[in-house]
């Protein structure tokens, strides 16, 4: 598998390298003693939260409380969106699948219809501002939530 390709004018690279560049980039950049670049910089979670507010609140909540009833199919058999706080169970998921729910979007297997019902969003979001938006999620969590999703993710 290709580390990086270009795609429709766009570097994509395999999202667990992306992440591990996340993580490296500036403690090499403090090693050498410079400043890590912009693509380098690591995920900031006040514009996860700004990235949040414009783009999620309309299905999960100002609060990431989620819809109601969020743990059962709608009328149109569908699962609603959870709550990203530390109610939900998005703690429990990776940052790799983090970054691809929002990105590539996310189809809850036993929904009843075919669509997307968490949308895509790799064509309106860059890399980085998808990794701040993961950042700012994990200010939403306990301590002990934070500490299970960073195992998950190594």
């Amino acid at each position: 598998m290709p580390v990086a390709t270009l795609v429709n004018g766009r570097l994509s690279m395999n999202k667990g390298i992306y992440l591990l560049a996340l993580l490296v980039a500036p403690v090499l950049a403090d090693a050498s003693g410079g400043a890590a670049s912009a693509n380098s910089a690591p995920p900031d979670v006040a514009q996860g939260r700004q990235i949040y507010e414009q783009y999620c609140t309309a299905c999960h909540g100002w609060q990431a409380e989620g819809a109601a009833n969020w743990q059962k199919l709608d009328e149109k058999g569908e699962m609603p969106p959870p709550p990203h706080d530390e109610t939900g169970h998005t703690w429990r998921h990776s940052d790799a699948m983090l970054f691809r729910m929002i990105a590539e979007g996310w189809r809850y297997p036993f929904n009843k219809s075919d669509r997307l019902t968490m949308p895509a969003f790799g064509e309106s979001l860059t890399d980085q501002e998808i990794a701040a938006v993961v950042e700012y999620l994990k200010t939403l969590w306990t301590e002990e939530q934070r500490e299970y999703q960073a195992t998950e993710s190594q």
